[in-house]
């Protein structure tokens, strides 16, 4: 029997896991990873950007979870030695309807309480030679940062203070009474818990469901490609470049991204994923692809933004798609420069009626706690998320306490 199982072991369940531990060093805690390793979905297959906030409607979890996520990430960063680099970055507009849309991002940016500064196409050419655009954003406090060994340094102090890690578990029912939640696994074991929490990313709905709890939504998988530009590349951009986004779609558009090793990804794009965890380049699980076909939110999502998608999965597979993409603000990037890197699958929490579920998404058993929906920023985010779960968890155990989603 332990006080507390967390299933799920990317960023936001690692940072739940060290945060809980450390608020209650009394309790048991184990920790469980279907997988071999920590960071393997989400957590590992990121721009690896610091985010400064600048995207979320002022008073949003996002918001506020960002801007504290942020300075947390860059203290624990300090703390353990682990190499960040604050080089900030500029979204750029390259015609009038993106300038609007860029004037009203600066807006918001502010109401965030960001250091942002506009610039003209000068500024940015003084700034970024290699940079085309008719404006742009500076949002100075944007880093980059290895999330992976954020990941792996949290989990080191986790089982450093007596928490415990399994890997290779995959849970496979829960069944909950009165006094506990039981945990079966694949291999047959039963694991019994007096408080459940699951951080399960792509699998959040199905994890969530195994308790029979009413739920609206479910998990539907974009898949994000990138590109690494060639060794040579490297130093062409100092920030991070970000084109101004569409505001009716969740994601940010290919950028260029420094990394922390010192490379240069382009990416990533938005197309349909058909394997939640599918990272090759032919994917297909046909529990996955039922699963979505059976729901109408999908149907909703994908027929509403049917000209999007089709751009998406013909850039996807024609390369020069995707380069004029990049090259719009970039336009000495070439053909040959766009070299393979690893693609990441997003989880994306769309609801019956089509709703894309921007914000953080929560459902609560008398017993569990569920992360339903951690939308990018959540790497950023993970320690204030953790914090927050944290306080959920302590005010679902209040006698007299009722479950809410």
């Amino acid at each position: 029997m332990y006080d507390y199982v967390i299933i799920g072991g990317g960023i936001v369940g690692v940072s739940t896991a060290w945060q809980l531990r450390k608020r209650q060093p009394d309790r048991s805690i184990l920790l469980l990873e279907k997988g071999s390793q920590l960071a393997s979905h989400q957590s590992g297959h990121n721009s690896g950007v610091i985010h400064a906030g600048v995207y979320y409607a002022p008073g949003s979890l996002k918001a506020k979870f960002c801007k504290a996520g942020a300075a947390a990430t860059i203290h624990f960063c300090e703390e353990n030695d682990i190499p960040y680099e604050q080089c900030g970055k500029l979204l750029v507009a390259t015609n009038e309807l993106e300038y609007e849309r860029m004037l009203a991002l600066f807006e918001r940016a502010k109401a965030n309480g960001l250091d942002v500064e506009l610039i003209n196409a000068d500024g940015l050419q003084r700034r970024e030679p290699n940079v085309k655009g008719i404006g742009a954003i500076l949002v100075k406090s944007t880093g980059i940062v290895d999330y992976r060994r954020v990941c792996l340094r949290m989990a080191e102090q986790f089982q450093e203070i007596g928490g415990e890690v399994r890997f290779d578990t995959c849970v496979t029912d829960l069944s909950e009474s009165a006094d506990s939640i039981v945990i079966t696994t694949a291999d047959g074991e039963a694991i019994e818990t007096q408080f459940l929490i699951t951080c399960a990313g792509l699998m959040a709905d199905r994890v969530t469901s195994m308790l029979d709890i009413d739920i609206d939504f479910q998990i539907i998988p974009f898949r994000g490609e990138y590109y690494r530009l060639a060794a040579s590349k490297n130093d062409i951009v100092k920030h991070l470049i970000y084109p101004i986004p569409d505001p009716d779609l969740p994601f940010l558009g290919v950028h260029l991204t420094r990394m922390i090793d010192g490379s240069v990804t382009v990416g990533p794009n938005a197309v349909q994923g058909w394997k939640r965890e599918g990272y090759g380049r032919i994917n297909i699980n046909m529990r996955d692809v039922i699963d979505m076909l059976r729901f109408p939110g999908f149907w909703k999502v994908a027929l509403g933004n049917l000209r999007t998608g089709i751009a998406e999965t013909w850039d996807s597979v024609w390369k020069p798609g995707y380069l004029k993409r990049v090259q719009k603000y970039c336009p000495s990037i070439q053909l040959q420069d766009l070299e393979p890197y690893p693609a990441g699958i997003r989880a994306q929490a769309v609801l019956r009626d089509g709703t894309l579920v921007h914000d953080f998404l929560f459902a609560q058993s008398p017993r569990s706690l569920h992360v339903c929906n951690a939308p990018s920023p959540a790497a950023t985010s993970a320690i204030p998320i953790g914090e927050y779960i944290c306080d959920k968890v302590a005010a679902a155990q209040k006698p007299g306490s009722a479950a809410r989603s």
